[in-house]
């Protein structure tokens, strides 16, 4: 069965490479769209926001639809979705077009997001090979940002469109649907997973979450990096513009628009490393400690940040950090989960901590763009994410990491 593990985290990695990637790009049209609709930063915050909202709503769903359909064919409808969400924001001249093609595009990747191809590799993968594959299965969405948001501000400016921009990135997008093919698996019997003791219902696995607190715990500091990701993947490239922030690179200039894509670039970058380090250090070490620690160096990241004074310098510095620090939080949380309540529901119980993560990118989201409106600045949400930080390392630090006392006392 495990054969040919490399197969599924490769192909898994590479949609979520698209997938993630062009999604991070929507930053860099915060701008463009504000102006050429003459409305404020609320409207394509709040379209970006419902779509991750709905991604996260949907995750605990698509676990029990992976489950009766299999990975390949969930992950490949949710492409098309993802695609058909796309051409309707390429082509969108108003703010109910774009909202739809968000939402569309929210389904779509809660479907052909890290639910369905987490838990395909966490079954795939050998034991003592399981957390480095889940974290360079979720290096592949942070290379999508280093290769695909360049390359759309690239495109953003030469072009000068962001509809054309937008046309292009669906055609790469469409990508996505054919690789889902090397998701399939060969479905055995429940009691050959790692982890399982016993049959186990439905309804037997939530009441048995649920009544854990540190399924709680983790899954309450996982709305933190929800709240980090998406305030700083969709306002961190406007925040570089409005401060006009530019800088020079062998006598090209790059553009305030240009490094916001960069940045971005460089944050997916440093993460392919950062991804797979937490990944390694989730097996050597527990990870909820882990989980503390990575918080508490994002929320220091935020203050540097804050402090150094704001250049080009300081923003590739700053991007450069918070990449090592940007994703790492899904292998170890993902991980956790597994080792928790094992590997038969793992997909629906990662989508439920999952819908915590989208509830806080909904509001990183749509509060960024709200209190910008509002205030002009974005000074309160950078202080509210230190604050955040802070808060989701000291909740991890009670977790007991340990298997459910019904894989506890499973005969040796």
């Amino acid at each position: 069965m495990r054969r040919d593990w490399w197969v599924p985290v490769v192909c898994g990695g590479i949609i979520l490479t698209i997938g993630i990637g062009a999604r991070q790009s929507f930053g860099i049209f915060q701008k463009p769209i504000a102006d050429d609709l003459q409305v404020g930063r609320e409207l394509w915050s709040f379209g970006n926001a419902l779509s991750m909202l709905l991604m996260g709503m949907l995750a605990p769903f698509v676990g029990g639809v992976e489950r009766r359909f299999g990975v390949a064919r969930t992950v490949a409808a949710g492409g098309v979705l993802y695609v058909l969400g796309m051409v309707v924001i390429g082509v969108a001249t108003e703010g109910v077009l774009l909202t739809v093609g968000n939402a569309l595009t929210g389904v779509g990747m809660a479907a052909a997001g890290f639910g369905p191809i987490l838990a395909a590799i966490n079954r795939a993968a050998p034991p003592d090979k399981r957390s480095l594959a889940l974290g360079i299965t979720t290096a592949g969405g942070s290379f999508g940002q280093f290769a695909v948001v360049p390359f759309a501000s690239i495109l953003l400016e030469r072009l000068g469109s962001w509809h054309a921009t937008i046309l292009i990135l669906t055609a790469v997008s469409a990508v996505m649907i054919p690789l889902a093919l090397g998701l399939r698996e060969t479905r055995s019997a429940p009691a050959a997973a790692g982890g399982a003791a016993a049959p186990q219902g439905l309804r037997e696995a939530l009441s048995e979450a649920f009544a854990t607190p540190g399924f709680w715990l983790l899954t309450l500091g996982f709305f933190v990096c929800g709240f980090h990701v998406s305030f700083v993947g969709l306002h961190l490239p406007p925040y570089i513009s409005d401060k006009s922030v530019g800088m020079e690179v062998l006598g090209r200039a790059i553009s305030p628009t240009e490094l916001g894509g960069w940045a971005i670039a460089l944050v997916g970058l440093f993460n392919i490393a950062g991804a797979i380090l937490w990944g390694w250090l989730g097996g050597r070490h527990r990870r909820k400690d882990m989980l503390v620690l990575l918080y508490f160096l994002r929320a220091v990241a935020f203050i540097i940040f804050l402090v150094l004074p704001l250049s080009a310098a300081s923003v590739l510095l700053f991007a450069a950090t918070l990449g090592f620090l940007w994703l790492g939080t899904v292998p170890l949380t993902s991980g956790l989960v597994a080792l928790m309540f094992g590997p038969t529901y793992m997909s629906m119980l990662y989508g439920i901590v999952f819908f915590s993560h989208q509830v806080g990118s909904f509001l990183g989201g749509w509060g960024g763009g709200r209190l910008y409106d509002l205030q002009g600045s974005y000074d309160l949400m950078w202080w509210i994410s230190i604050g955040l930080g802070l808060f989701a390392a000291v909740i991890n630090w009670p977790i007991r990491e340990a298997p459910a006392a019904r894989l506890a006392a499973r005969p040796a």
